[in-house]
């Protein structure tokens, strides 16, 4: 495995570009699969779990190009049986199965995997598919699903902490191929369900709604193929404007969306840290002091469960006390005690992390538990005085594109090497 060495006290500086979203790439990437066309999709990040679903596409029958962030997919015929190692290393690979129901009116995959950030049930993917005439079966970690007729329905996905993202993606992709009209209420309405449907629109499905809680789609015969541009990477573009507010650098993300950063951009602000559009980017700096602020992680367009952990890192060097409730995924501070080892005070309090922050970091040796964890840990560890070890980093690589290099090009002495 493979580690990442660095020596902190260096502020970020320069330009940096955002790649595509992940969350957005991979039920894109599983939509192919509805049609036997070709499709072309770009700035698709080389990342292991769009490698992983490239993997996935290919051990089903389709064949898949991938070059310079473009990747051309033909699932001309395919089969509705997944490779059990593949689909069991990945959560997104769920997403698998609403296609393959559409098409091939069955589908068998394993229960799929992912980071350890808490309870992620399918139930809600399971139940959008029996609304809409699927028999569901569960047994020797796999999931058996058949269908010998697909009808609309009203479907309502709401969970625990809220809508669903990849089980509204699952449903909406299955129901583009089923008779008649299917309204999911309680929809997730983030911006890759969004770009989701619009790459659906493109190949000839009729889906109206996205990015609002109802979403409602009329079923057709068949689709075709499309081309289609993955949205940028919202929490890609939040994680390095929160590094260049920790190091207290300057940094112009290329191609970020600030429509997407609403939630975030208002904490930063609150916090100290400016976020300006400069033409078609971002300027992050810091505009003044940190300070103290408090924040809730919730469904989109709340502040999103993902950008909590290098909040967290933030607020480690604001002094002062800012409180953390985590409302989506019950384990996701794991990353708290690793803080720790830098020098970062926090108490966790049931789903609330209460940070007195303001004492300086010192390097030591860290260890990921998952992937925005691992972020968090790359942005102390550059604040910190020292040299800092951040461990099992193949968390990392599930998310950010080249994350090292693009921290070096901002002036961060940051090396990848192999653990001992």
């Amino acid at each position: 495995m493979e580690s990442l060495i660095i020596k902190g006290g260096v502020p970020l500086h320069g330009e940096v570009t955002i790649s595509g979203s992940k969350n957005a790439a991979l039920p894109i990437l599983a939509a192919t699969l509805l049609t036997d066309e070709p499709c072309v999709i770009r700035r698709v990040p080389n990342l292991s779990d769009t490698r992983f679903m490239v993997k996935i596409l290919q051990s089903l029958g389709a064949t898949a190009q991938f070059e310079d962030g473009t990747l051309t997919v033909h699932a001309k015929k395919i089969r509705g049986y997944a490779d059990y190692e593949l689909v069991r290393q990945m959560r997104g690979s769920i997403c698998i199965a609403g296609p393959l129901l559409a098409r091939l009116r069955k589908a068998r995959i394993s229960l799929p995997g992912g980071c350890i950030i808490g309870a992620r049930p399918i139930n809600l993917h399971l139940k959008g598919f029996e609304a809409l005439g699927a028999k569901i079966k569960i047994e020797g970690g796999y999931v058996d699903a058949t269908a010998k007729r697909l009808a609309g329905a009203p479907i309502f996905l709401g969970g625990r902490a809220g809508p669903t993202v990849l089980g509204t993606a699952n449903v909406m992709m299955m129901a583009t191929l089923a008779d008649g009209v299917t309204v999911i209420e309680s929809a997730a309405c983030e911006p890759e369900v969004m770009d989701l449907a619009n790459f659906l629109n493109a190949m000839g499905a009729k889906i109206s709604g996205a990015g609002s809680p109802t979403i409602t789609i009329v079923g057709v015969e068949k689709l075709h193929g499309a081309e289609h541009e993955v949205i940028p990477d919202r929490i890609e573009a939040a994680t390095f404007i929160i590094a260049a507010a920790a190091t207290n650098g300057e940094v112009t993300l290329k191609g970020a969306r600030e429509d997407h950063l609403h939630a975030v951009i208002d904490k930063l602000k609150e916090a100290g840290v400016s976020v300006e559009r400069r033409g078609s980017n971002l300027l992050a700096r810091r505009s003044g002091k940190l300070k103290p602020a408090d924040i809730t992680t919730l469904p989109y367009s709340g502040f999103p469960t993902d950008v909590q952990a290098q909040m967290m890192s933030l607020f480690v060097l604001t002094p002062g006390i800012s409180i953390i409730t985590e409302r989506i995924f019950e384990s996701r501070f794991m990353h708290v005690s690793e803080l720790a080892r830098l020098g970062a005070d926090i108490e966790i309090e049931g789903p609330s992390a209460i940070v007195k922050g303001g004492r300086p970091l010192s390097g030591a040796p860290v260890m990921a538990s998952d992937l925005r964890a691992s972020a968090a840990l790359v942005i102390a560890g550059m604040a910190a005085k020292g040299a800092t070890q951040v461990n099992r980093i193949y968390h990392l690589d599930r998310g950010y594109e080249n994350i090292d290099g693009k921290l070096r090009q901002l002036g961060a002495r940051i090396q990848r090497v192999e653990e001992k």
